[in-house]
């Protein structure tokens, strides 16, 4: 009997903010992503492991890692900003 297990992760957009980015130094926008791994068994993904936070530059590409609390102020910070 074969038994198969690993880990997988996916990122979830949690929105998307404009400020200016701090290796750059350019207002673009950022987008706050969060990635969840979990523990698969037969492809079926069924724990979840950890939990992390990035902010990624449109402009440059730069990936900043950030907390929770952070991307929790983003996503309400979001909702407060005029459309363009």
């Amino acid at each position: 009997m074969f038994l198969i297990f690993g880990t997988r992760g996916t990122d979830t957009l949690l929105t998307v903010v404009r400020f200016v980015c701090g290796v750059c130094g350019v207002l673009a926008a950022q987008r706050v992503v969060r990635r969840t791994t979990k523990l698969s068994l037969f492809f079926v993904p069924l724990i979840p492991l950890s939990r992390s936070h990035r902010n990624e530059c449109v402009n440059c590409g730069a990936v900043t890692s950030i907390t929770a609390e952070q991307a929790d102020r983003a996503v309400a910070w979001s909702g407060d900003q005029p459309r363009a």
